[in-house]
């Protein structure tokens, strides 16, 4: 497996990434894996270990960063922006077409967490997308709300309209955590998402944890799941059980209406099948469903 620093154009901007590369790769033209994160993530934080085992399986893969995160460009930085977010990927599946020895007509996404609501956006609108992974995906931007405490929802959303009237004065962001403990005022605070994010985040690696508040006023009007329904290629769901942070019940609910879907229930919470026995179970049924559809051409 061959790894290499790349970017390509994105909107304003660029977008930073990796492009692995099997170095024994099928005869023909070959898939390609587009994967990017979650809710203020980057790639540092675990998506290497899936792309490894991607590419090691014969899969070439393009892993991401967003714009105003990470290795992209982008000013201000940490700007959680739904929309620049899916045009980022868009213009990643738009470059992976263009690769050496990469079949433009197979084409697979691989979102986690907020990345896999995006991913059911992008590819209810690309009817070329061969397949989709969509790994505890946030589906539901009400659910989601709710699931936050009153009492900190109260706090996060007062930042949220102070940044918003900043951005409107031409002021710098003000910030809001983008996890904390129970209580905090963050966007993240169910119990295991301190431990959870904490266990993604290489040794001495400098992760800023904050975004721009005004994201807040955003999430609770997004509604990727209610695009599950309109994806025509197969679908892979990997469903966390107890997931505190993309609530089950309303995932399950819109992901049960993919025509040609597939769920998988996971043990443990939104930040377990990253890591360990539950990453390992996780990522065996990722490799089945992608041998079953979108296979290396031998």
């Amino acid at each position: 497996m061959i790894r290499n620093d790349i970017e390509f154009p994105s909107g304003d901007g660029t977008c930073g990434a990796w492009l692995y590369t099997p170095q024994q790769p099928g005869k023909d033209l070959n898939p390609i894996i587009v994967l990017a994160h979650g809710l203020g993530g980057v790639r540092e934080m675990g998506l290497d270990t899936f792309a490894t085992k991607f590419s090691e399986a014969g899969y070439q893969c393009l892993v991401f960063d967003y714009r105003h995160f990470g290795a992209s460009s982008g000013d201000p930085r940490q700007l959680l922006d739904i929309k620049r977010q899916l045009e980022d990927w868009a213009s990643a599946v738009a470059f992976a077409r263009t690769l050496d020895g990469v079949d433009s007509e197979r084409v697979v996404l691989w979102g986690t967490s907020f990345g896999g609501g995006h991913v059911l956006r992008t590819a209810a609108q690309d009817r070329r997308i061969a397949a989709v992974i969509s790994q505890c995906p946030f589906t539901d931007g009400l659910t989601s709300s709710l699931a936050i405490p009153p009492r900190t929802s109260i706090k996060v959303l007062g930042r949220a309209v102070r940044d918003r009237i900043r951005a409107l004065r031409g002021r710098t962001p003000l910030m809001v955590p983008s996890y904390g403990p129970p209580g905090s005022a963050a966007l993240m605070t169910s119990p295991d998402t301190v431990a959870g994010i904490e266990a993604l985040i290489p040794p001495g690696f400098d992760l800023r944890s904050d975004v721009a508040a005004r994201f807040a006023l955003d999430i609770i009007r997004y509604y990727p799941g209610r695009d599950a329904r309109n994806i025509t290629c197969p679908a892979h769901f990997a469903v966390c059980q107890d997931d505190s942070v993309a609530p089950t019940k309303a995932t399950l609910r819109h992901v049960a209406k993919a025509r040609r879907g597939e769920v998988r229930l996971q043990q443990g919470g939104h930040f377990d099948i990253y890591v360990g026995e539950d990453f390992e179970s996780n990522i065996s049924q990722q490799l089945a469903f992608l041998d079953h559809h979108v296979p290396i051409t031998d």
